[in-house]
């Protein structure tokens, strides 16, 4: 990732996550006739709440003893090293200036939820045998960075109507499945969202522009991406794009090692992936992964979870 100019007064689609309404009964998707008012429905989940279910379930995960699987045993070895990151960027920055890069794909889903389990403890991580914190000769150290104006909050007083900051930048020709994928995690993981219908370099800009505090953002980038054989854990952004520093906690793992973990945990996840998808893009450039087609003709395909292969991964893609 890299950033030009663009002015506040952008005509690019911008705007904030709302609060989804009420749903009205139906039958079939037929809203039924004479019907009471419906019940209303519980508050949305705090931040707080959100972080300790998913800490609780990353825990878990990581204490199980797991000898048959190497997959998954290489995912516990993943999941440390992305928390030490994670961790390190929270420590160093603080949750008011970081950000995360989302669209809804299956890896910055990942990195969503390893994030949101970092809260709790990013300040006092635990240190027992179960402890998902890799060991500090594997945790990596961002460049030097000038220090905050702002004291790092402590992980244990984020409040209840604190949200994590991300950014959305919207293909040129999005699927409905990612959009609605993209608004409803939005909501039930209460990310505090902007979209910009604008090509990365100027989304950037004016996102950055929109929230001048950012000073690192989150993403969900892979060695086996576009761009990404190079990368580190930490890395300030090229010259001539807007500067900050870009944090890539889930570098090392691999296409398995992903879906390993989403379906470990029950992640839910854009339906597209049921269809063959394998690599999310625009609906111009996207197309099921043919590596996964079933029979003659390719008219139907296996779930992405069922591709093994990395190389493999793009075959659907045109860019």
């Amino acid at each position: 990732m890299s950033c030009s100019f663009a002015s506040n007064n952008t005509t690019a689609m911008i705007h904030d996550n709302a609060v989804a309404s009420q749903a009205i009964p139906r039958t079939n998707g037929i809203a039924k006739q004479g019907e009471p008012a419906p019940v209303a429905q519980p508050p949305q989940r705090t931040l707080p709440d959100i972080c300790y279910e998913l800490r609780g379930k990353i825990d878990a995960f990581l204490t199980e003893d797991i000898t048959n699987d190497n997959v998954l045993r290489n995912v516990q070895s993943q999941i440390r090293v992305s928390i030490g990151v994670i961790e390190e960027a929270l420590r160093q920055y603080g949750l008011d200036h970081l950000s995360l890069s989302y669209n809804g794909g299956k890896d910055c889903l990942v990195l969503l939820i390893l994030i949101l389990a970092c809260l709790p403890t990013c300040i006092s991580p635990p240190t027992s045998s179960g402890s998902v914190v890799a060991a500090p000769s594997e945790i990596p150290t961002p460049p030097s960075q000038p220090p905050t104006s702002e004291p790092v909050e402590s992980a244990h007083s984020f409040h209840t109507n604190k949200s994590l900051q991300s950014i959305y930048i919207v293909s040129r020709h999005p699927f409905t499945e990612v959009e609605e994928f993209v608004e409803r995690t939005a909501q039930e993981y209460n990310l505090d969202l902007k979209r910009y219908a604008l090509p990365m370099r100027p989304a950037l800009e004016a996102y950055l522009l929109d929230r001048p505090a950012i000073r690192a953002i989150f993403l969900g980038t892979r060695r086996t991406d576009p761009h990404g054989e190079f990368l580190s854990h930490f890395n300030p952004t090229d010259a001539g794009w807007p500067q900050f520093m870009r944090i890539h906690p889930v570098i090392d793992w691999h296409y398995v090692e992903i879906w390993a973990f989403i379906r470990h945990l029950n992640i839910p996840f854009c339906d597209l992936y049921n269809r063959g998808f394998t690599s999310l893009g625009g609906v111009t450039d996207t197309r099921p992964n043919p590596a996964l087609a079933v029979g003659e003709g390719a008219s139907k395909f296996r779930p992405a979870y069922e591709l093994r292969d990395d190389d493999e991964e793009r075959l659907g893609r045109d860019s």
